[in-house]
């Protein structure tokens, strides 16, 4: 019994009022007593109140909300309760929210102390994650887009989300000016070049104004140097298609005449500083058609060369690979005249662009981020500790992709109006990515290991993501949870269709780390996709969100 000391603090409101009255329960291990709270129509502060309980309610295990229901459906969200109790208990005891509360509902709020289930001494905290779980499978339900992809949430617009992964007022404006602004800027430079003819490179310039940063000044100005392009491939937008070589590869094919080039290449193999970009992917892969002219994609190879002092430069570029109509493809090299090597740089560019927004960005980011958001609501109550870690990375993922099916590469979306693999392209080479998708090119350590880029002092992504991997993987998963592995089985068999029954391809080796290179041959401790989604799955999803925010 005494005068405990209530902290609220309110993240929005829908609608609201001069007042709204909020009726508060605080449940203790002996016994609970009811409130009543009137708060004021503010966003983003929190409010205090005091009230006297006349009955000693024992340790604080729940807050239970429920907020008076008016003509308007004024939800409120609550970020969280904070409860400080009389004489002795005067430190503050914190029960987290991040939800809506609307309707006749009671919201039941446990304490913000993780737990796992083998860690409930009271009954009442395994009944509330049950229950909760319950209701979660209820709400966030797997839908099927495309067949061969990873499954997603059952949405087909923003709109049939659960209100609480829907994009809060202040995210959803700043998205929706961001679009356009962008839109806005496009129109604009439209008219402005619509009666002018463009004749020179440089008549680009017409389109570079806007935003801008020191970035795009530099690739502005560089744009044409074989350094700035070797560059990207280390630490560009996509620094995932480079690897070291182990061998010359296959579809390269030396014509008469270049001796010279092959044994450049072979010693550039010899000493461990061959490179090389394949974009086969893309090979086969059908071009779209936009307003009726016939769009084209290359897949290119690209061979670079390591110099000493840690520039990346080309050494020769393959457009296409080798086919019955052409088995000996043209190749170009820096010594060709400086249009003819500038436009199949150009090439590169454009084939880089399609498989790091679709494989890379798409795929591997948003898609699989989306199946562990799924599945972290549908297996992992709000008191699990992997659950408090993983949700401020996971809380936009699921409006973002509806939005991005629904508005980008859905159907005469934005991928169908704007580029060379819209038109049904996109998910033909989604697809493919799909099939190689491997739980170790999720895990920067293995995936750079694997591409031979570990000890690069001039691969600036790499030491990056090493340094990011190491901080966040401090965090150790508890093995042989329940809940956990109910988790993962939900990753592999539902979300990612299957994936612990995809074996992996087995004969491609270890690209060498330094010196002379490996000859393919059988490699041990290959895994089969998924089959290792535990202990490390939820440091890939934090990783995947650290990368595509920045």
């Amino acid at each position: 019994m005494g005068r405990y000391r209530i902290g609220v603090a309110t993240g929005a409101w829908l609608f609201s009022g001069s007042h709204n009255r909020v009726q508060l329960w605080l449940v203790g291990a002996r016994g609970e007593a009811r409130l009543e709270l009137r708060l004021r129509p503010a966003r983003g502060q929190e409010e205090e109140f005091e009230r006297d309980v006349p009955k000693d309610l024992g340790p604080l295990q729940f807050v239970k909300l429920r907020k008076h229901h008016s003509l308007v459906d004024d939800a409120w969200f609550c970020d969280c309760i904070t409860v400080r109790g009389p004489g002795a208990c005067e430190e503050a005891t914190f029960f987290p929210c991040y939800r809506w509360v609307q309707g006749q509902d009671v919201l039941s709020l446990p304490e913000g102390t993780a737990r796992l289930a083998g860690d409930n001494a009271l009954d009442v905290f395994q009944k509330h994650r049950e229950k909760e779980l319950k209701e979660r499978r209820r709400l966030y339900c797997w839908a099927t887009w495309k067949e061969g992809l990873p499954r997603t949430i059952a949405a087909e617009r923003q709109d049939d989300l659960p209100p609480n992964s829907r994009f809060h007022e202040e995210k959803r404006l700043d998205f929706e000016w961001a679009l356009k602004a962008g839109a806005l800027e496009t129109v604009l430079k439209r008219v402005y070049t619509l009666l002018s003819s463009w004749s020179r490179l440089e008549d680009f310039d017409q389109i570079f104004w806007g935003q801008k940063s020191d970035l795009a000044e530099r690739v502005h100005r560089c744009w044409r140097d074989d350094e700035l392009f070797g560059y990207q491939f280390l630490n560009g937008a996509n620094p995932m298609v480079l690897r070291r070589s182990a061998s010359l590869p296959s579809r390269l094919v030396l014509p008469s005449g270049t001796e010279a080039l092959g044994a450049q290449l072979e010693r550039e193999l010899q000493s461990g500083s061959l490179f090389e970009a394949d974009f086969s992917l893309l090979d086969g892969i059908p071009a779209n058609v936009i307003r009726g002219e016939k769009q084209y994609l290359a897949a290119p190879l690209v061979m670079l060369q390591m110099r000493p002092e840690g520039k990346l430069l080309p050494v020769v570029i393959q457009i296409q690979p080798p086919s019955p109509s052409c088995p000996a493809p043209p190749l170009f090299l820096p010594s060709d005249p400086p249009l003819a090597w500038l436009l199949a740089k150009i090439w590169v560019r454009n084939s880089d662009f399609q498989v790091h927004q679709l494989q890379y960005h798409l795929l591997s980011t948003h898609l699989v981020a989306e199946v562990i958001a799924v599945a972290t609501m549908r297996c992992l109550p709000g008191l699990h500790p992997v659950f408090k870690l993983l949700i401020p990375h996971i809380r936009y993922t699921l409006e973002i992709n509806t939005r991005a099916r629904s508005q980008l590469i859905s159907e005469g979306g934005i991928f169908d109006k704007a580029v060379s693999t819209g038109g049904g392209g996109h998910v033909h080479l989604l697809r493919r990515a799909m099939a190689q998708l491997t739980y170790r090119s999720l895990c920067p350590p293995d995936d750079l290991a694997a591409r031979g880029l570990l000890g690069i002092p001039s691969a600036l992504y790499a030491h990056d993501a090493l340094r990011l991997w190491e901080i966040i993987a401090r965090d150790d998963v508890v093995r042989g949870d329940p809940e956990l592995q109910a988790w993962c089985r939900e990753i592999t068999e539902v979300g990612l269709c299957q994936a612990q029954d995809r074996a992996q391809v087995t004969d491609a080796p270890n690209p060498p780390q330094h010196g002379g290179p490996i000859r393919p041959g059988p490699q041990p401790g290959w895994d089969v996709p998924g089959s290792r989604w535990g202990s490390r799955a939820l440091l890939v999803v934090i990783f995947l969100h650290a990368i595509q925010t920045g």
